[in-house]
């Protein structure tokens, strides 16, 4: 399938390179895929070091290394220095755990502009419990492995029912440590989140106190960290666009070699995924069908292609129509006016409605080779 005849295709900006599904927490809100990649199928450090090269032939510019845990990539210092000696921006998107003085050190050698540190909570009991390890002081000691190179520190901080009302502590917290950006990052329900939604969508209550609650540390702090936060889908009335339009800026190469869209894409039934062992990332990006399938305006289903506020949500996310409706041509049910949007009502009316301790257990991630289906 080639793209829309009026849709002209720009170089992308930007790669997630996941560089491996394995990662030593459990996180239960992971967008990993159910079923991950096992480490006897990840790419070759050679297949990485020309999947860079040829995405800075592309025109990207700035490369995410990611996973999983990426520290648990033993060439990992490679693939910096190679996408440094691109010219590509890097940063290194990671749990911490094990990233010690000399390590961080040896990563800025290579390289590396920026580390993003995820979080689980503010403090450590919770943080733990959530993340499903003792994980909180080996992170606070990546922290300081970072601050210790001079490399810029960002923190990411996964927003849900169980953390939610403690926003105050989190913000307090990051500020302390020093982080010069805090990202905020309400639940996206794909894959292991959405196996978890029942104990992971906050209440109307829960996020009005947390907005208040982000409001007043942002007027207190100013300038001296910034601090993203943005509104979970399920309670907007329209939805965001899927990664600023599908195949449009950005793409992730999966730890298997698949090309994708986002980084859930991959859930998507029916699309067959191109893999770099056997094209290349310009054919893909351009040619492929899974990248045209969704560009452009002529794959729009009816509900979108009338509707005024199409030239901003694009029909909304493609991973999010699929995840719950089964068709990923659906209009995204979180906008209020597609046909599905009660499925989004119904999951919101039993958020505001039902306690924590009446939820399901939650479902920790792991890897597993049997498909947990949804």
């Amino acid at each position: 399938m080639k793209e829309s005849k009026n849709y002209r295709v720009q170089p992308p900006f930007s790669l997630l390179a996941e560089l491996t599904h394995r990662c030593p927490l459990h996180c239960p809100y992971c967008s990993n895929p159910i079923e991950m990649t096992l480490k006897e199928k990840e790419l070759s450090t050679n297949d990485w070091l020309r999947v860079l090269t040829e995405a800075a032939e592309l025109g990207i510019v700035e490369v995410h290394f990611s996973g999983g845990e990426p520290l648990l990539w033993k060439d990992l210092d490679k693939l910096i220095k190679h996408a440094n000696s691109l010219e590509m921006y890097t940063n290194l998107i990671t749990s911490g755990i094990g990233l010690t003085e000399e390590k961080a050190a040896n990563l800025k050698e290579a390289g590396l502009a920026n580390v993003q540190i995820s979080f689980q909570a503010g403090e450590e009991e919770l943080s733990n419990q959530i993340g499903g390890y003792k994980a909180f002081e080996k992170k606070r000691l990546a922290v300081e492995a970072v601050k210790s190179t001079g490399m810029h520190l960002a923190l990411n901080v996964v927003l849900h029912r169980l953390n939610i009302d403690t926003l105050h502590e989190i913000i307090t917290f990051a500020h302390e440590i020093g982080a010069e950006r805090l990202e905020l990052a309400n639940t996206q329900f794909y894959n292991w989140a959405l196996l978890n939604r029942e104990r992971l969508l906050p209440s109307k209550e829960q996020i009005e106190r947390a907005s208040v609650v982000y409001e007043a540390a942002r007027a207190h702090l100013g300038k001296e960290m910034e601090i993203i936060w943005v509104i979970p889908d399920y309670y907007e009335s329209t939805p965001k666009p899927c990664m600023g339009g599908w195949g449009a800026i950005a793409l992730t190469v999966a730890p298997n070699g698949d090309v994708l869209p986002c980084p859930t894409a991959g859930m998507i039934e029916g699309i067959s995924f191109e893999n770099v062992r056997e094209n290349s990332l310009h054919q893909i990006w351009y040619e492929s069908d899974s990248f045209n399938r969704f560009r452009g305006s002529e794959w729009l289903p009816e509900t979108c292609r009338s509707c005024d506020l199409v030239h901003q949500d694009g029909g909304g996310c493609r991973c999010q129509a699929f995840a719950l409706t089964g068709d990923a041509n659906a209009t995204d049910p979180v906008c209020h006016l597609a046909p599905d949007h009660h499925l989004v009502k119904k999951a919101v009316q039993d958020a505001n409605s039902t306690s924590v301790e009446d939820t399901s257990p939650i479902i920790y991630r792991r890897i597993t080779s049997s498909k947990i289906r949804l």
